[in-house]
């Protein structure tokens, strides 16, 4: 019976899980294709959050805790009372922790092509840019990262 608190600790800590999304960190899938390279100089940055969509997993997750831990407490009817309580307070952090674990500093590099064409990338701040430096813009039609 104890470990089924444990199977859903972990099930709730791999459901936060995800990928770094570095402009230097390549998917898989994103290797050995084409990618079209422009240059350019920075114009302005600006910090921003980037937040991935939640996926219920904490709530669920914290829920399902709550509610175990809050079974222990009383008997009878205040058992019953104990595990709704828990599991609403458990869902409430579960989903607090799930929130603040997709979200990551990023900025918004904006950026005057050679061509004269000014355009903004997001990415996550793994990389320090200053107005006036000279960049490469990496895209697939898709997805752009800028680099030195």
């Amino acid at each position: 019976m104890k470990l089924v608190p444990v199977l859903v600790l972990a099930s709730v800590l791999a459901g936060c899980a995800t990928p770094p999304q570095s402009s230097s960190v390549y998917n898989y899938y994103q290797t050995q294709n084409e990618q079209f390279v422009r240059t350019g100089t920075v114009e302005s940055i600006r910090n921003v959050s980037i937040v991935n969509p939640e996926r219920g997993v904490g709530t669920v997750g914290g829920a399902a805790l709550g509610g175990l831990a809050g079974s222990n407490i009383g008997g009878g009817k205040g058992e019953a009372a104990g595990a709704i309580v828990g599991a609403l307070a458990g869902g409430l952090l579960g989903q607090r922790i799930e929130q603040s674990a997709n979200t990551k500093q990023g900025i918004e590099i904006t950026v005057r092509l050679d061509t004269g064409e000014l355009v903004a990338i997001t990415q996550t701040a793994d990389e320090q840019f200053r107005p006036g430096e000279r960049v490469r813009l990496l895209s697939n039609g898709t997805t752009t990262r800028v680099s030195h």
